[in-house]
């Protein structure tokens, strides 16, 4: 099966992206397909390479970093939201003049439409938080 995945929280706010960590990791052990992991609202601070979690915590954001690579996973940040949050790649980050980016590696920034093309592309969208 190919699932299309929206978290909507933030890393250390709510549980929904460690549980959407779990369920893809779970997933694609089980030979299934993940077409796209897409952050809105909040979720796109999974997305920041600056969250420094301490030495005994987990770190979300690394964890996605790695995931990605493993798997050759699109991790899409909506780049609304992460304008409205502070968040932005290196290009998002020269066009409204802002002097450094902080997009986490393995994550891209783009719009709805990408959100839009995983619920048609898959044959599942699960929403992970509110």
């Amino acid at each position: 099966m190919k699932f299309g995945i929206q978290i909507n929280e933030g890393p250390y706010t709510h549980e929904a992206s460690d549980t959407a960590y779990h369920f893809i990791k779970a997933a694609l052990d089980n030979g299934h397909e993940i077409f796209r992991v897409f952050f809105y609202h909040d979720g796109v601070h999974n997305g920041t390479r600056l969250a420094t979690p301490p030495q005994d915590d987990r770190n979300i954001v690394n964890r996605w970093t790695e995931l990605a690579e493993k798997h050759d996973l699109d991790l899409v940040v909506c780049v609304a939201a992460a304008q409205r949050r502070g968040i932005a790649d290196a290009d998002e980050a020269k066009r409204n003049g802002k002097d450094a980016d902080n997009l986490a590696p393995g994550f891209r920034i783009s719009g709805l439409g990408q959100l839009i093309e995983a619920g048609v592309q898959s044959d599942r969208l699960l929403v992970f938080g509110d």
